[in-house]
């Protein structure tokens, strides 16, 4: 069969070549009529119609081959000059098969790939980004996506135009139906709308808040005819860094600074790792004590006033964190930068006092007393738990500790408790006891830890709309939100500190049995590594109370004693040590035979900073499916943002984390990649 028998007519074209015939179809009947009425007129009209039908018909079979002939030269021409429309379109636009050929493309799209354009070749050759991994899928009609190419900017948009879609439009002629498709690509140039875009970002405003954290103490070391001039100083130094990022400075107290900058110059506080931090410690005119800053930056592209809450949040948390640091807290998140310093622990109590009175006024309007600690509780954790126990049992209020695993080196200590006719068999419940006594008159406190999700029992954080937190770790973004009283004192030896100085303020004579304060002053001698470590004057005069209350110095001594296999395990710990960059030390603990791996991990950490030039160590145990890291140092390398860069925390020179995996080599490899990374960003000194 000839295939011009295939081409025929449709639509609106088919309907008027169709004319002639419908018109000789009306003449026929109307001719029927006429004869009806006059047989001699009929006659007449048959011989007309005759004519017009022979006629009719020659002409429409005649012109029928002319006319295709016209329309196939016109569809040419016609599709000459859309040739000439899409090579010349401003849009850069081409064709391609679905598997990402170049088939076509106009002069736009080639100017963009130069030269080197020629058809039948991958458009991935050019782009690499734009493959078929890119094009729309079987379920899509069309996707896009932004590249860059040669320096400037274009959004891609790919559409899948089927042929067989041809065939069924009202086109002059009927196309054999298919089932393949094209491909084709628009690139829009953005480069201009993203610079555009850029510009306004960087002109918006990021609102700042400066503290000066020790100021107090520091005038208090100078002489008073230069404490004025040590202000100046200051003042001049922090009003000068704010004017070279184009800022304004603007003093709202004698130790605070309200400052306003552009977003773009953030960038270069960043990259001079925020200088003004130890330009202002490097003043000295006599003051035995350096200055430090706390700042916290605010920004929101919504609103100036959302951006200045921002601030007031970052320097919250930069305050709770320990001060002469950095946060900035954004729509995206919270950095923080700086932090390598201890803050310089505050003789007085007024905020003990102040957290201790308002704490027992939360107490006495609830009935019933929750105290729990982190997941795999240690001493500090455990013995903060029974001060609060011991503060609630003093309010005549019905208290429970909630602790669902009893690790090795508590297991003694818990003992006496439960062995003790002086306590009541309900004192310790698991989280599900815990979850069944919750009512609207349960008050939860949380001791050792600040975030969720290393609670005993998270849920239960949930349940209870009165949450108060008493810690002594450096705050991080993940946070207990709605609690209502917040105590966090990350100069603090230890939570037990802190508990023995809330309870001498929460009760007057308050009298602990000897088994209470032996469990508060066991958490502050292992947290302070038999008090070598981070101890002040309120470290030494909370165990003083403790001593006064009936602790057993010598007790807590032999309770914390290790097992013969737990020694040995430490010994293989510290065995299989390796050093890292002349000046860290890591060693790993993985297949030991004992109960309480952790805890040896972190005994190991302890003795492996004896060694000369180490400066940190880092321990990695394996138990329970997960591998947890124990990080300990001196003085010099703060492993609290370490910890905080592979998801953990705690403070300059004890801190810790965990890895949700059994891969202890791969882990290993993770830590030294973070130390590097922090070593070259400046943020680790060595």
């Amino acid at each position: 069969m000839n295939k011009k028998d295939n081409i025929h007519f449709k639509g609106q074209l088919k309907l008027y070549m169709q004319w002639p015939a419908i018109m000789t179809i009306l003449l026929i009947i109307m001719n029927i009529w006429i004869y009806m009425v006059n047989q001699s007129a009929g006659f007449l009209m048959s011989a007309f119609v005759i004519v017009y039908a022979v006629i009719a018909f020659i002409l429409y079979f005649y012109n029928r081959s002319l006319l295709l002939a016209n329309l196939v030269e016109f569809a040419a021409q016609y599709g000459g000059v859309q040739d000439i429309l899409l090579r010349e379109l401003s849009v850069p636009y081409a064709i391609l098969l679905d598997d990402g050929k170049i088939l076509w493309g106009n002069s736009q799209f080639a100017e963009i790939i130069g030269n080197g354009l020629r058809p039948d070749t991958y458009l991935s050759k050019y782009i690499p980004a734009l493959n078929r991994s890119v094009f729309p899928k079987e379920e899509d009609k069309s996707t896009s996506l932004e590249v860059t190419y040669q320096n400037r900017d274009y959004v891609a948009e790919f559409y899948k135009v089927p042929i067989e879609g041809f065939s069924r439009k009202e086109e002059v002629l009927q196309i054999p139906e298919g089932k393949e498709y094209f491909i084709t690509l628009y690139m829009r140039d953005v480069t201009s709308l993203n610079q555009a875009r850029a510009e306004v970002e960087e002109q918006k405003m990021v609102a700042g808040l400066i503290y000066i954290d020790n100021y107090d103490e520091v005038i208090d070391s100078v002489e008073e005819v230069r404490q004025s001039l040590l202000i100046a100083l200051i003042d001049r130094k922090i009003n000068q860094y704010v004017a070279t990022m184009d800022g304004i400075a603007k003093k709202l107290e004698k130790d605070r600074y309200f400052i306003v900058i552009k977003k773009k110059f953030f960038q270069y506080m960043e990259e001079d790792h925020f200088s003004l931090m130890d330009d202002v410690k490097e003043i000295s005119i006599g003051n035995k004590i350096p200055a430090t800053l706390s700042i916290g930056l605010g920004f929101s592209g919504e609103k100036y006033g959302l951006s200045y809450n921002y601030a007031r949040v970052a320097i919250d948390l930069a305050l709770a964190r320990g001060g002469d640091q950095v946060v900035v807290k954004s729509m995206e998140g919270i950095k923080y930068y700086g932090g390598k310093r201890e803050q310089t622990a505050k003789n007085t109590r007024v905020k003990a006092r102040v957290k201790a009175e308002a704490m027992r006024e939360f107490m006495i309007a609830k009935d019933q007393i929750l105290v729990m600690g982190h997941k795999l509780g240690d001493s500090d954790s455990f013995g903060a738990a029974v001060g609060i126990y011991k503060i609630a049992r003093t309010l005549e209020k019905k208290a429970h500790i909630v602790i669902n695993e009893v690790t090795m080196s508590l297991r003694p200590i818990y003992n006496e408790f439960v062995n003790s006719e002086k306590f009541p068999d309900d004192m310790f419940v698991s989280s599900q006891e815990a979850l069944r006594l919750v009512d609207e008159n349960t008050m939860v406190i949380v001791v050792d830890t600040n975030k969720p999700n290393l609670t005993e029992c998270e849920e239960l954080l949930t349940q209870v709309k009165t949450i108060a937190v008493l810690d002594h770790h450096r705050q991080g973004s993940n946070v207990i939100e709605n609690a209502i009283l917040s105590y966090i004192e990350p100069y603090a030896s230890s939570t037990c500190e802190m508990v023995a100085e809330v309870l001498q303020y929460i009760a007057d004579d308050i009298k602990l049995d000897t088994i209470e304060a032996n469990s508060i002053y066991a958490g502050i001698m292992i947290d302070t590594n038999n008090f070598m470590n981070r101890t002040g004057v309120r470290t030494f005069e909370a165990a003083a109370f403790l001593r006064r209350n009936g602790a057993d110095i010598t007790y807590v001594h032999k309770i914390f004693r290790d097992d013969l296999e737990s020694y040995r395990a430490k010994a293989d710990i510290i065995g299989n040590a390796e050093i890292y960059r002349d000046c860290f030390i890591i060693a790993r603990g993985a297949g030991m035979e004992i109960e309480s791996p952790t805890i040896v991990g972190a005994q190991a950490a302890n003795e492996l900073l004896n060694i000369k030039e180490v400066k940190a160590a880092f321990v990695l145990t394996e138990y329970h499916g997960k591998v947890y890291v124990s990080a300990r140092s001196i003085d010099e390398v703060n492993v609290q943002i370490i910890m905080e860069r592979i998801g953990g925390g705690g403070h300059i020179n004890s801190a810790g984390a965990q890895f949700e995996n059994e891969d202890l080599e791969g882990d290993i490899d993770t830590l030294k990649q973070v130390i590097d990374d922090m070593i070259e960003g400046g943020d680790i000194e060595v």
